[in-house]
């Protein structure tokens, strides 16, 4: 497995990072409809493509996971379904961690495993919205190093 940060977004591989997140989202996001994975998945490219640094994790078949860092912010993390349990979120947070000083991240409370894996990694909890930042009924927990 190859952990590296990408600076060149080449179209094909947004196209696998959306792959990347959906399956992971509807592994992990029992708690949205469909209709709400679609039209998050509009707004993919866009954070994929916008974020400062890129990070994924590729095996002999590509891309399995990644995450994207801005500031000293972990804005977004999302690994295969088949892959999870395997240590890439753990590898990932730590590359963030050791190269761009990653400290905090905003994460769906109702997404029990990500909580419970970042409260694992160390993040504790600061604050809590009763709303997303889209104003939906979706609880989120800003956590810190």
């Amino acid at each position: 497995m190859i952990i590296t940060e990408v600076k060149d977004r080449t179209p094909s591989l947004t196209d696998r990072l959306i792959e990347v997140w959906e399956d992971s989202v509807r592994a992990t996001h029992l708690f949205l409809k469909n209709e709400e994975v679609e039209n998050i998945k509009k707004y993919v490219p866009q954070a994929v493509e916008g974020v400062s640094h890129l990070i994924i994790a590729k095996n002999e078949e590509g891309p399995v996971a990644f995450m994207g860092v801005e500031e000293k912010r972990i804005e977004m993390l999302f690994v295969l379904s088949g892959q999870r349990g395997n240590g890439l979120g753990k590898s990932l947070i730590r590359y963030g961690i050791e190269n761009f000083g990653a400290d905090e991240v905003t994460v769906n409370e109702q997404n029990t495993s990500a909580v419970g894996f970042y409260e694992h990694m160390g993040f504790k909890t600061y604050k809590r919205s009763d709303t997303d930042e889209q104003g939906n009924p979706y609880p989120l927990l800003y956590m810190k190093l």
